[in-house]
């Protein structure tokens, strides 16, 4: 497997849609930086949030999850109590081509500050907002922000397409919009 540099991202992005929308180059004026990197790609978070609360003494449990162990809130700005998360989406929308597996690590900024971000990896012929999760390790609420960068897509071509993508088991996460929760 070799990892995919800014110019393939780019090809992949302006003529097969494979992230939409598109910034080509770096943003980092007085935001957290996103847009195309030298090898990746660093997304945005969208304003739209849930924010997990324990007011209803809600089980988290991933075979019968609940939407009450959330609060939904649209927003520029989320602040995370202490100790907990939030789940939010990018504001891009991925498709990932057959012959390609996607991995994706959290910013060095919100690293720093104990807010840890959590994607799994974009298997080949997955298409959809990523869903993202934001952990508030610290003891003091945490602030995301939207419309910002929140991690790093890294594209990984492997040496031939495989031989069942997800699209072709239809994954139950394929197509996704908006921020989804757990599904069985």
């Amino acid at each position: 497997m070799a990892i995919m540099p800014d110019k393939w991202i780019r090809e992949m992005a302006e003529g097969k849609g494979m992230i939409e929308p598109f910034v080509e180059n770096q943003r980092r004026e007085g935001v957290i930086s996103y847009g195309l990197s030298s090898y990746g790609y660093d997304a945005r978070v969208a304003p739209e949030f849930k924010i997990f609360t324990n007011v209803d003494n809600a089980v988290v449990d991933p075979k019968n999850f609940s939407d009450q162990s959330f609060v939904e809130r649209s927003s520029d700005v989320c602040i995370i109590p202490p100790n907990s998360f939030a789940l939010a989406r990018t504001v891009e929308y991925f498709r990932i081509p057959r012959d390609v597996l996607v991995i994706c690590l959290g910013k060095s900024t919100y690293a720093r500050c104990g807010i840890i971000v959590n994607v799994t990896p974009l298997e080949p012929e997955w298409e959809g907002h990523v869903t993202l999760e934001f952990s508030n390790t610290t003891p003091l609420p945490a602030k995301i922000y939207a419309n910002e960068g929140a991690c790093q897509f890294l594209f990984l071509k492997g040496e031939a397409p495989c031989e069942v993508s997800y699209k072709d088991r239809q994954g139950k996460y394929m197509g996704q919009r908006g921020v989804t929760l757990p599904k069985l």
